[in-house]
């Protein structure tokens, strides 16, 4: 007799044929069946993204005429873009042949609206060594007698060097102070308004400060101040000539008052008096 698989399960005992493979669809992997329509082309698919659409964002998406003009736009802004870092560049830089020969240009350019108050390098490369040197004259049982010249440049360097932390007033004070002093005095040392009488007394003040340090055992009537000024020696390496012998620029002498001197001092008080 045959069996169940010889003669199949079909009605009226007739055999049921085979399937063919090629017809039976293969085991599915994915999700199982979508209650839902499919999505049309074009429209937002599981993950909620229109990708077509997406692809043709930024200019892409734009039509051809308005690509040209985007582009043209963005090709203008960095033109200009570039030639504004070229005109701040060579304006803030030390002097080249292309701002002697373009100064003007670049002057036209940058001011007023793009007007750099600094300086690229260096804001002043230092050409020059000044030193600031004041001497008095005192009174004492003998007379009157001047002291020696005394760098007071020479003693902030002196506090400076090995220093790891040095102080505004070491590095800056009497310096500034000078600088102020000269840019506001004609080459007579003759004070330019306000500014120049205040520089004065700023610099009388610092003078005797500092020399009051120095115990002279004697009132000080009198004070003068001067500058040194020696030029930067050339490099080893370098075949430039630069003369570095001293220059001086001497001040009148100033008689010395209780505006001059620190308060509390018995000097101050006597000159009060």
């Amino acid at each position: 007799m045959d069996s169940y698989d010889d003669r199949g399960v079909g009605g009226g005992g007739e055999r049921v044929a085979d399937p063919d493979p090629r017809t039976v669809p293969g085991p599915r992997t994915g999700p199982g069946p979508r209650s839902g329509p499919e999505p049309r082309e074009g429209s937002a698919g599981p993950g909620g993204t229109d990708r077509p659409e997406a692809l043709r964002a930024g200019m892409a998406g734009l039509s051809f005429p308005y690509q040209i003009a985007a582009a043209v736009a963005l090709s203008v802004i960095g033109v200009i873009g570039c030639v504004q870092l070229a005109m701040v560049f060579l304006h803030v830089a030390p002097s080249n042949t292309l701002t002697k020969q373009h100064g003007e240009a670049v002057d036209e350019w940058v001011y007023p609206e793009f007007e750099q108050n600094w300086k690229l390098f260096a804001p002043n490369p230092l050409q020059q060594n000044v030193a600031v040197q004041a001497r008095a004259e005192i009174a004492g049982p003998d007379g009157r007698r001047t002291t020696s010249w005394t760098n007071l440049s020479g003693q902030d360097g002196q506090a400076i060097r090995g220093n790891l932390l040095p102080s505004h007033v070491q590095q800056n004070e009497l310096r500034r102070a000078w600088d102020f002093y000269v840019g506001s005095h004609d080459a007579q040392n003759r004070a330019n308004g306000l500014r120049g009488t205040l520089s004065e007394q700023y610099i009388r003040r610092i003078v005797m400060l500092r020399l009051g340090e120095h115990d002279h055992g004697d009132s000080i009537l009198r004070i003068q101040v001067r500058s040194e000024v020696r030029a930067v020696a050339a490099p080893a390496w370098s075949d430039e000539k630069i003369s570095t012998a001293p220059s001086y620029r001497v001040l009148p002498w100033w008689t010395v008052t209780g505006a001059d001197l620190p308060e509390g001092t018995a000097d101050s008080e006597k000159a009060d008096q």
